[in-house]
């Protein structure tokens, strides 16, 4: 494996060691030798991943010779929808009772007839989050800012939809949920998105009378830990890291979900000025008026510090009924910690390094995978960056595209409402007047060139959703 950036290529003499190590270690997990020494010739060396005893699940996982590649995320255009006795037909699924709900939809059960599996189906309107969030006009939020200061684009609700699928689609982790299908019919509102299911669901939910033992927090902090290393190595800032986004399977590691507002960004870190996410959950500078723009990265720590608050404690650090005097705590109040459950002086430390006010203070997580509450003093190190990421790119073509073909939904309610009344006039242009449609905003009335080129652009293939909600400005909402 070649050196990082930053990092020197190790002597091609000591790979033969790291092989033997590796070998040690292996045999000493299945109880068949001895523990490597780990030093060579009296001379301290450098603490590896391979220097522990790994589980079995740990060596299918990161020694990359076992891993499976990600198979690739199925695209259904073509959606037939019918009811049956007990549940809904949905192509080869069956939609069956409510799961949970994500940042823009419902969750479902869902059995493919297929494969005999059960999956978590995701559904979202396109009319309800366009009707929500996007009509009438409204004057743009504070949005993300890129690394130079320029404001980014803003993204509306749907196109934020997209964006997550596009993200989710090239995504291979263990410790990320995994898009599996998205069914999209250009003359349904429904978008439905397949995602793995996680039988155990969220790892917690909060507040708690039985939280988590110190180890089994450990375990499942480890799994979030890799998991939004990973986001970040691939220029992605979750944004609302809280235990109902973690999910378990029956495995017992955490993988994380809901990329709803999640933001991609460019260079060493994304520097933001909006506000969006779980008010419990919120870092202390998106609620100051001291920090115009402020650390993507630093912001998702604050957020893994507060979920592993709710680990061992069972509720988070600040609470109020009220959201500005919560904000206020979150701003002024110092970080408490309960005298029971008693914990360890090193998590104790570590929680109020993640709970450090000052973005520019708070541990990073680089720091957090050494810190010896994680590593057990270093005896259980966490695998190198470079042992389980891989980076992938997400263009804004991919963005587009995510659901290939799709037209804008403009589009589509023309044409549905010509093929209604059988008329392939313009359905919204009367003699002398110009009418409002029942079935359109105001905003989404065209004559019949405007429709003709639509579709033009549509059928040709070259056409994208670019404008489809161009004028359409996002509020970013605290759920």
């Amino acid at each position: 494996m070649s050196a990082g950036p930053g990092l020197e290529a190790e002597p091609d003499s000591e790979h033969g060691s790291e092989l033997e190590d590796m070998v040690s270690a292996i045999a000493v997990s299945a109880g068949r030798g001895a523990a490597p020494t780990g030093a060579k010739n009296g001379a301290p060396r450098r603490l590896r991943l391979t220097d522990r005893t790994l589980s079995l699940q740990e060596r299918e996982a990161y020694q990359g010779s076992s891993r499976l590649a990600r198979r690739p995320t199925v695209e259904s255009k073509h959606v037939s929808v019918s009811d049956a006795p007990d549940c809904v037909q949905l192509n080869q699924y069956k939609l069956k009772s409510e799961i949970g709900k994500g940042s823009y939809g419902v969750v479902k059960l869902a059995y493919n007839e297929d494969d005999d599996k059960y999956y978590a189906m995701k559904v979202v309107s396109k009319k309800k989050l366009m009707k929500q969030y996007g009509f009438p006009r409204r004057p743009p939020p504070r949005g993300a800012q890129t690394a130079q200061g320029d404001r980014a684009k803003v993204l509306g609700p749907l196109d934020r939809v997209y964006q997550e699928i596009a993200i989710l689609k090239k995504l291979d982790h263990l410790n990320i949920v995994r898009l599996v299908e998205v069914l999209d019919d250009p003359a349904g509102d429904n978008l439905h998105m397949a995602f793995e299911l996680m039988q155990k669901g969220p790892v917690m939910e909060v507040p708690s009378e039985n939280p988590f033992t110190e180890e089994q927090t450990r375990l499942y902090f480890r799994d979030i830990v890799l998991g939004i290393e990973y986001l970040h190595y691939q220029k992605i800032i979750h944004r609302d890291i809280k235990p109902s986004n973690l999910l378990l399977g029956d495995d017992g590691r955490v993988k994380i979900a809901d990329f709803g507002v999640s933001n991609v960004f460019e260079g060493s870190d994304a520097l933001l000025s909006s506000t969006v996410g779980t008010p419990a959950f919120m870092a202390p500078e998106t609620l100051s008026d001291d920090y115009k723009i402020f650390s993507g990265k630093a912001l998702d720590v604050w957020a893994m510090g507060v979920t592993l608050y709710c680990f061992v404690f069972g509720k988070c650090p600040f609470i109020d009924e009220y959201i500005l005097a919560l904000h206020n705590k979150i701003r002024s109040e110092p970080v408490e910690l309960p005298e029971t459950p008693a914990i360890s002086e090193d998590l104790h430390e570590l929680i109020l390094r993640m709970l450090e006010k000052d973005p520019a203070l708070r541990i990073t997580i680089p720091e957090i995978k050494v810190h010896p509450w994680v590593t057990q003093g270093g005896s259980d190190p966490l695998p190198l960056e470079e042992e389980h990421c891989t980076v992938v790119e997400v263009t804004e073509e991919e963005v587009q595209n995510s659901v290939k073909l799709v037209p804008s939904l403009s589009a589509v309610i023309l044409v549905k409402s010509m093929l209604r009344k059988r008329s392939f006039g313009n359905p919204f242009e009367c003699p002398g007047k110009t009418e409002r449609s029942m079935s359109a905003p105001g905003s989404l009335l065209m004559d019949s060139r405007l429709l003709r080129s639509s579709l033009r652009k549509n059928s040709s293939g070259d056409g994208s959703r670019e404008g489809e909600l161009e004028d359409l400005q996002e509020d970013e909402p605290l759920p």
